[in-house]
């Protein structure tokens, strides 16, 4: 199958990119730099020039291909809703040009925005979906599941971890170093999903063979981990104490960070791993953190 990948170079798409590659599909990566176009065309995979941004690029690639997978997402939360319109529209491009072909669009969705304090499955809607501007790219993939889109959402946890990572942990990690205690909120008791970027990438994959309509998949391995187990493995590991932080010292000591310390987002995957057959078996979180890659300076 030929399958156009937005995020191609990215944490998450590179390992999809080589995870497809390795199935025997042929691979055209979404590349807006040189650099990018380099590394694409080592693993064996085409390279289509192009941006988020320019939606005729999207569209084209889109177009080329037998099945379409979105993991592109800018991670700037300074501009988070500018961010989320972007997404919104790139996915309304991407399905515009499938329209009518029941070829795949699967693109990434976030635990975090199915509702909080029980365990999320894989049937709950969205809630709240005024509030949560990264909601409209799940009510836009609705939309293109009505023009005979073959659309699956893969909703990945807060941290997608592994080599490589540069998400939430690591900028948790980063703030302990700095303040030099490991907090956490309250009794810490929220808990985080949690799922190995090459787990992730093996179910992209069962969700394009699949070619389910209208499908929604959960990529956990990890259903929750409490925040105060990362923050003492982080605490030990960097030889600092672990503190308890109140709701408002939380906003002073972890600044834009604080709502996710908070999070409390436990998500089961059961449905995801009985219709796919995905079975994850790479280290889970507190496994990986405890290897030490994370910590070093």
């Amino acid at each position: 199958m030929r399958v156009f990948v937005t995020g191609a170079t990215g944490f998450i798409g590179s390992a999809i990119v080589r995870e497809l590659v390795d199935a025997g599909h042929r691979v055209l990566g979404l590349a807006r730099s040189d650099a990018s176009a380099k590394s694409l065309a080592a693993v064996g995979a085409g390279v289509h020039r192009g941006s988020l941004d320019d939606l005729e690029s999207l569209r084209s690639g889109a177009a080329a291909a037998d099945g379409v997978i979105h993991t592109a997402y800018i991670h700037d939360f300074s501009k988070y809703k500018e961010n989320c319109e972007i997404d919104r529209r790139a996915i309304e491009a991407l399905g515009s040009a499938l329209a009518g072909s029941d070829r795949s669009l699967i693109f990434t969705s976030v635990t975090a925005l199915v509702e909080k304090g029980r365990v999320a499955t894989e049937d709950m809607p969205v809630s709240n979906v005024s509030a949560l501007p990264r909601a409209s790219s799940e009510e836009v993939a609705g939309l293109a599941a009505m023009r005979e889109v073959r659309v699956s959402v893969i909703r990945l946890p807060p941290s997608v971890h592994g080599d490589g990572d540069h998400g939430l942990v690591p900028f948790l990690i980063n703030v302990a170093r700095e303040k030099r205690v490991s907090a956490c909120i309250g009794d810490g008791l929220n808990r985080w999903p949690a799922v190995h970027k090459l787990d992730a990438a093996r179910l992209f994959r069962l969700a394009l063979e699949k070619n389910a309509a209208r499908a929604y998949y959960h990529g956990v391995a990890d259903e929750g981990v409490t925040f105060r187990h990362l923050a003492e493995v982080i605490g030990r590991r960097l030889n600092i104490p672990v503190v308890t932080k109140s709701l408002d010292e939380a906003s002073n000591h972890f600044g834009w960070f604080a709502p996710f310390a908070a999070l409390d987002n436990p998500t089961s995957s059961e449905r995801t791993r009985a219709l796919l057959g995905w079975k994850p078996k790479e280290p889970g979180l507190i496994s990986d953190l405890e290897h030490g890659r994370y910590f070093k300076a």
